[in-house]
């Protein structure tokens, strides 16, 4: 099955709880269609570059799934139908990436970056 790698923001006056229960819930929607999560995190509230539903800050949440494209469509369906759920990325990926992702990762374990001058 194909790989895909998702991210989606929800409203920022979410509980920690119930930003995780989304991911918990969309889980559950893909494994009903046919299709596992392989790894999700919850990278917690940032700040967005621009207001989005009158929202400054939102809470993030990554997905790693395999599942068919069938299933996944109907999770974007049902992220964007969801009040809660303001924006949706999806990408399909030719492998997972292992261990954390960046957002997850400490400043002094990613790779040598190019220094500032």
């Amino acid at each position: 099955m194909p790989l895909y790698e998702h991210v989606f923001i929800s409203r920022q006056d979410l509980s920690n709880a119930q930003a995780e229960g989304l991911i918990e819930h969309f889980g559950t929607v893909l494994a009903d269609n046919g299709g596992n999560v392989i790894n999700s995190e919850y990278w917690g509230v940032k700040t967005m570059a621009y207001k989005i539903n009158k929202n400054r800050k939102g809470h993030y949440a990554f997905l790693r799934t395999d599942a068919p494209a069938a299933a996944v469509q109907e999770m974007e369906r049902l992220m964007r139908l969801h009040d809660d759920v303001m924006r949706v990325l999806t990408i399909k990926v030719d492998e997972h990436a292992e261990g954390p992702s960046i957002q997850m990762q400490k400043k002094d374990d990613r790779d040598n970056r190019r220094e500032r001058r």
